[in-house]
């Protein structure tokens, strides 16, 4: 068959070159008489709809239709106190500079290694750093998110332990909670979600646990790793790395696994993503471990008597580990390498006493606008302590009608967790402050909770 010609009268855009002719004699050649014939073995409700596309439009009046649908994005333009695993950070301005280098602009796999040092040694930092960060002995190169790291953690604890549960200590990110549920049953697992480590029992392949916890709270790692350890199952810490600048490194308090997310130390908040899931382990499980590890060696024999050069490989794993599906160990394809990257030079860039300063500035301010508000009429801060960024506020008024009102001023003020079980959370939403809530949205924050509660009080 002669290759379609991109010139035919008919070819709908110059990037997709089949006209309908061409269409018709591939259908031809295949057999069959129309494109839905292709599909048939496809029950119906099963097959994507139709699309109802607008005409082509010209390069100018697209941007304006872009620009147009852009500006009904109103998070950027308003404060915002919404937190709930997305925050924004002071992500320094050397990293996305860095990371937008022409060198790392394709982060494909490198398994060529002559030809991607480069991407290996960025790999290998990213290891060290993640290493540091959370106290633990291995680190690969990177997953797709937290919820999905954490999953394939729990997956190589039931590994290690040959056991079949999983216990989830709450409160834990429902999102985390529903991935790991959704892995558990392919695998028929049994998840149980627990409100003390007590309940951890010799079913359990391991305890997962959130530092800090969904509702913002410090936990306490090392009483819950030796609960699990006594009952013979894994702690999975799932560490928000920022966080770690200040607090207790999770393999120091007896984690076994640590998991992650490392998207928002590389840049803000993006639509839900790109993202970047941590994982780190003890080197006992450095031959389980899902994704790609990154070694370094040097030379045996130098030439001509030069000092002997390092090299960087991907290493402990073959490529078919991640092909074929009955000798995998995860579903992991390539990683988050730019997002890696950036958050690599931005921990660097910081370094450990930055890390920490940053840390330490975000525990104060989110602590000075709780107490603003606790000394509002009408408000109090339910959180227990200690906690780190988030915060519970319950008001004057039930929490979603409380939140609609301050979106009609044009705030996010938070979350709804009115309806969650814990005896804090009743009536109440969850507010965050970072190191990079601006002082003057803090300020127009209380003076609209002030105003509302003012409101409340004339009964409006």
């Amino acid at each position: 068959m002669a290759a379609p010609s991109t010139t035919d009268v008919g070819s709908p855009h110059p990037y997709i070159p089949a006209t309908d002719a061409d269409r018709v004699r591939m259908l031809e050649r295949i057999g069959v008489d129309s494109i839905d014939d292709l599909f048939a073995d496809l029950p119906s409700a099963a097959r994507d709809p139709a699309l109802m596309l607008p005409p082509p439009l010209s390069e100018p009046a697209l941007i304006a239709l872009l620009a147009d649908r852009a500006s009904e994005n109103r998070a950027p333009s308003r404060p915002s106190f919404l937190g709930a695993g997305a925050y924004r950070r002071s992500v320094p301005a050397i990293a996305a500079y860095l990371a937008g280098r022409s060198e790392y602009a394709t982060a494909y796999t490198p398994y060529q290694p002559e030809i991607s040092q480069g991407t290996l040694q960025s790999g290998f930092e990213y290891q060290s750093v993640v290493c540091e960060l959370t106290g633990m002995d291995v680190s690969n190169t990177g997953l797709y998110d937290a919820a999905s790291a954490t999953a394939e953690a729990c997956l190589l604890a039931v590994r290690a332990t040959k056991r079949q549960a999983v216990a989830l200590l709450e409160p834990i990110h429902p999102g985390i909670a529903d991935v790991i549920r959704t892995y558990a049953r392919g695998a028929r697992l049994r998840i149980d979600q627990i409100d003390s480590a007590d309940v951890v029992s010799d079913d359990h392949a391991c305890l997962v646990a959130q530092q800090p916890n969904f509702l913002g709270g410090i936990v306490d790692l090392e009483p819950l790793a030796e609960a699990a350890h006594e009952q013979g199952a894994l702690l999975v810490a799932v560490a928000d790395p920022f966080a770690l600048g200040l607090l207790r490194a999770p393999g120091d308090a007896g984690a076994d696994i640590v998991t992650g997310e490392g998207r928002d130390l590389s840049g803000g908040p993006a639509y839900g993503g790109p993202s970047l899931g941590l994982f780190a382990a003890r080197s006992q499980f450095l031959r389980q471990m899902p994704g790609r590890i990154v070694g370094r060696t040097r030379e045996l024999h130098a030439p001509d008597g030069a000092n002997p050069r390092t090299g960087y490989v991907l290493t402990l794993q073959a490529r078919e580990q991640f092909i074929r599906r009955e000798r995998a160990t995860s579903n992991v394809s390539t990683a988050q390498s730019l997002v890696a990257l950036s958050f690599t030079i931005a921990v660097q860039a910081l370094g450990p006493h930055g890390m920490r300063d940053a840390a330490l500035l975000c525990y104060q301010k989110a602590h000075d606008a709780a107490r603003r508000i606790a000394a509002l009429d009408g408000y109090e801060v339910t959180s227990r302590e200690p906690w780190f960024q988030e915060f519970l506020v319950r008001g004057p008024l039930p929490a979603p009608q409380l939140l609609a009102r301050l979106d009609e001023q044009g705030i996010s003020a938070g979350l709804d967790v009115s309806d969650r079980k814990e005896r804090e959370a009743r009536d109440a939403w969850l507010c965050c402050v970072t190191e990079a809530t601006p002082d003057a949205d803090i300020d127009a924050f209380v003076e609209a909770l002030s105003l509302v509660g003012g409101q409340t009080d004339g009964g409006s």
